[in-house]
């Protein structure tokens, strides 16, 4: 709001409008009366608001409310067309893009599949990558790029804000080129933003989530990965190359003390409780019956045996799958306590596919040893952004700027 000063009437009805603005995004379309009421303003502030809103085109009059005495009220609602912006969800094996209008709702999805085993695909640059699995979404949601406010991308590791290269994550092919960020925005019309994919997990948690509501929390996240999102005072704690919450490489009792960790791709909690030793507690157990290594990657056997281990102490046995499912928590519990001894927050998010799968049996498990291993008791709770939330945490961050800069009237 550059060139205004704090009280004028300018301010003032700018403020009003972004919370009308907000209102509306929060209860869905809402009438004059009812904005009057939610904000404070009398009849005639809230019809010349409304009004104004409707002239810049950021409300849209959409049917009336029926069934009282008198005319029908008249009903307003965000104009979901007044900005759209978009997320992108990167691993080694695909890229998934998505379009969202102004109002949060996803209009358009496209998945590219990338890997060394993607079918008919060449070595494409990661520019070209990135083009066309935009191109997909904006395509399926009826739009053109230059229409598009805002694009969030999404990867493992983080870009380091010094260097502008990609770190702590070198399983992810042709996204090291120093060169990479400046090619992608010469190429792109739109502000592109670049985010550790955790940390837009927890962004999705915060907004939608387990997290709404709370200011201090850590989230564990594991699928193909462990790794953690840190939010401090509201806000993520990326550090000082963005490395913050790369736990992984975290060194902790019970597994062997990894050295090169960034060549290894590994550490000590990863090795300890990461998707890849589910097998190996099976075999130690004499589980005979889970899924073999034949049936999948490391993350597909590991999900088998989490659901089955789920299921069986769901039904109260006490077998070995059982043990199997204290065995993991124990290793999660382990990695755990180093970032609660250091951040002591009041919640930790569990989330990803094992988390959600292994659900309340393997929460409860995971709580109780952390209260043997920890002084302080943070409270426990599985994450409620289960379908894709790296992609709805993208599209959720580039929805916060892009509203700051949409809804706006002070210009």
């Amino acid at each position: 709001m550059a060139g205004t000063t704090p009280g004028t009437p300018r301010v003032l009805r700018a403020m009003n409008d972004r919370a009308a603005l907000d209102l509306l995004l929060e209860h869905g379309p809402l009438s004059r009366t009812r904005i009057g009421k939610l904000t404070g303003l009398s009849k005639p502030t809230a019809s010349q608001l409304l009004a104004r809103l409707e002239a810049a085109g950021l409300v849209v009059a959409t049917g009336t409310v029926a069934g009282r005495p008198g005319p029908n009220a008249q009903l307003y609602a965000v104009n979901a067309r007044a900005a759209h912006v978009a997320g992108l969800d990167v691993n080694a094996q695909r890229i998934v893009a998505a379009v969202a209008d102004v109002t949060g709702e996803t209009v358009g999805e496209f998945e590219l599949r990338t890997g060394r085993h993607a079918p008919g695909r060449r070595a494409d640059s990661v520019v070209r990558q990135v083009t066309e699995a935009l191109d997909g979404a904006v395509k399926a949601a009826g739009l053109t790029r230059a229409e598009v406010h805002r694009v969030v991308i999404g990867t493992p590791g983080a870009f380091d804000p010094g260097t502008g290269r990609l770190r702590y994550a070198s399983h992810l092919p042709g996204w090291h080129s120093p060169t990479l960020l400046d090619e992608l925005a010469a190429i792109l019309p739109m502000p592109v933003e670049y985010e550790n994919d955790v940390n837009l997990v927890a962004v999705a948690e915060q907004r939608l989530g387990a997290a709404r509501g709370h200011d201090d929390f850590v989230l564990l996240w594991n699928e193909e990965g462990l790794g953690a999102a840190l939010v401090i005072n509201g806000r993520l704690h990326r550090g000082f190359t963005g490395g913050a919450g790369e736990v992984g490489f975290l060194p902790v009792p019970g597994a062997p003390l990894v050295r090169q960790v960034t060549k290894a791709n590994a550490g000590g909690f990863q090795e300890l409780a990461g998707a890849q030793v589910l097998s190996r507690l099976a075999r130690q157990l004499g589980i005979e019956d889970g899924p073999s290594r034949a049936a999948g990657t490391h993350h597909e056997v590991a999900a088998g045996l989490i659901r089955r281990a789920a299921a069986a102490t769901g039904r109260g046995e006490d077998g070995p799958y059982a043990r199997l499912l204290d065995l993991y928590a124990t290793g999660l519990a382990t990695g755990l306590a180093s970032l609660v001894a250091v951040l002591d927050p009041e919640l930790v998010v569990l989330s990803g596919e094992l988390i959600s799968i292994g659900g309340e049996p393997l929460r409860a498990r995971v709580q109780a040893e952390l209260a043997e291993l920890a002084a302080s008791r943070p409270r426990l709770i599985v994450g409620e952004v289960t379908h894709r939330p790296v992609l709805r945490g993208a599209l959720e961050s580039a929805l916060a700027s892009t509203r700051d800069e949409v809804f706006d009237t002070s210009r």
